[in-house]
């Protein structure tokens, strides 16, 4: 079947209605230090990378087991069933690319059937997060890089592809795509992003690829 569109979208804030790496905070007892490094990240007035780096920092020692009780206190935003659902039946593919973890974002993209993932993954040495990431780490690059591949691997021009995300490092993505969307967004993505849904129903997505498409 020939590939009609491709969405990809952010997860935290986004596809699910939770932070999972504050959610890892609380359990850890840090988790208003870390809410706080989330925040300023993701209004743009701290670099991704170097506030994800503090981050895992106050969460070395805790146990690996730690990610179902993460998974636990993650809900889905309402409407992610039906996007992913109904985008798969015009024949898109789905991906998603996070600044969260493997740990927390395959188990997701496995119950919708998400065509495609890019996150950070932890490394883990006897049972337990040592602090530190594996890898290069998922920036605001390597958003805009993976929806380039992506069209790519799939022959779609970027005007065939569709970004959703909340956060600063979200930004490029959104304007790189051929329709970009601010999702309950912070101020400074609301204020570029194309278009705007300001209620946490991701299938107000779908009204959107409908009204683009009538034009």
């Amino acid at each position: 079947m020939t590939v009609k569109g491709l969405l990809i979208m952010d997860v935290d804030s986004t596809l699910i209605r939770e932070e999972a790496i504050d959610i890892l905070g609380d359990l850890a007892g840090v988790g208003d230090h870390v809410a706080k490094i989330t925040e300023k990240a993701m209004r743009g007035e701290l670099d991704f990378e170097e506030s994800l780096r503090q981050r895992l920092g106050l969460l070395a020692g805790l146990p690996q087991t730690i990610f179902s009780q993460v998974l636990a206190k993650i809900h889905l935003t309402r409407g992610a069933e039906e996007l992913v659902a109904s985008l798969h039946d015009r024949g898109y593919k789905v991906g998603l690319v996070s600044g969260g973890f493997h740990e927390n974002v395959d188990p997701l993209a496995e119950r919708l059937g998400i065509d495609y993932i890019k996150a950070n993954r932890l490394e883990i040495a006897d049972g337990k997060l040592t602090g530190r990431h594996l890898g290069d780490v998922v920036t605001k690059e390597t958003k805009v890089a993976m929806l380039k591949q992506w069209a790519l691997e799939n022959h779609l021009p970027l005007s065939k592809t569709v970004a959703v995300g909340d956060g600063a490092n979200d930004l490029p993505m959104i304007l790189t795509a051929g329709i970009g969307i601010a999702f309950n967004a912070k101020a400074i993505v609301r204020a570029q992003a194309p278009y705007r849904i300001d209620e946490p129903n991701l299938s107000k997505v779908l009204d959107i690829l409908d009204n683009a498409n009538a034009l």
